[in-house]
């Protein structure tokens, strides 16, 4: 918490500057780099495609509802990582026993996140932004926390890059609300520099004993 404190005291940008980046030009930057990225991994995406098809059949994409700008629903689109596999009263199984060893390497490498960049072409997302969580976290939030909303979810964001999944919610959401007052061009330039060293290195993957995060059941209310 003392480094989030430390975070916590930055300065903010230039006002007119802000809002014309916020309103206007980040817009056209997720477009444009959306599109880019889109084409220069399309082999990459048709070949994840292939595998995962083979390895886990039909459906080869993974999408849920999630909570986008102000709380509205979207449906995100990944690619999928785990197996349908199910107990004998026909549950599924834990996360960790139906994560294929292909799943854990497209999670390490963010690889499965690569169809989200469908979602920044439809407006749903930014490149840059909170993470869209669960529907079901919405009512968990505090009204501070629940501010994480109030600009586009994103591919990545300020917590993703300040520990991802290894560090607490209290923290990740705090992170989340300080981009949300704190968003500018060249903020928004480093979080997408500093996401590519974490996807290289496969830092903060996962929270210990998880295989990604555990759920969130709310803080302490405002």
């Amino acid at each position: 918490m003392a480094a989030l404190g430390r975070v916590l005291q930055k300065p903010r940008s230039g006002l007119w500057l802000v809002v014309f980046y916020r309103t206007y030009l980040k817009r056209f930057l997720d477009l444009k780099l959306a599109i880019l990225a889109l084409l220069l991994f399309s082999p990459v995406l048709v070949t994840i495609a292939i595998l995962v098809g083979v390895g886990l059949g039909s459906p080869v994409y993974f999408r849920q509802r999630r909570p986008g700008l102000n709380g509205k629903p979207f449906e995100i689109l990944k690619f999928r990582t785990m197996s349908g596999a199910r107990d004998e009263g026909g549950n599924l199984l834990p996360d960790e026993n139906r994560l294929t060893p292909l799943g854990r390497l497209l999670r390490r490498t963010s690889l499965d996140e690569l169809p989200e960049l469908l979602n920044v072409l439809k407006g749903e997302m930014s490149l840059v932004g909170p993470r869209p969580l669960l529907m079901s976290y919405l009512d968990r939030y505090s009204a501070e926390q629940a501010r994480r909303h109030d600009v586009l979810p994103g591919l990545t964001g300020w917590a993703q890059v300040n520990g991802r999944n290894a560090i607490s919610w209290e923290d990740k959401l705090a992170y989340d609300v300080w981009y949300v007052d704190h968003a500018n061009f060249w903020l928004d330039m480093k979080i997408i520099m500093m996401t590519v060293w974490q996807v290289l290195t496969g830092r903060g993957v996962a929270a210990e004993g998880h295989v990604t995060m555990p759920e969130f059941r709310g803080s302490d209310r405002e």
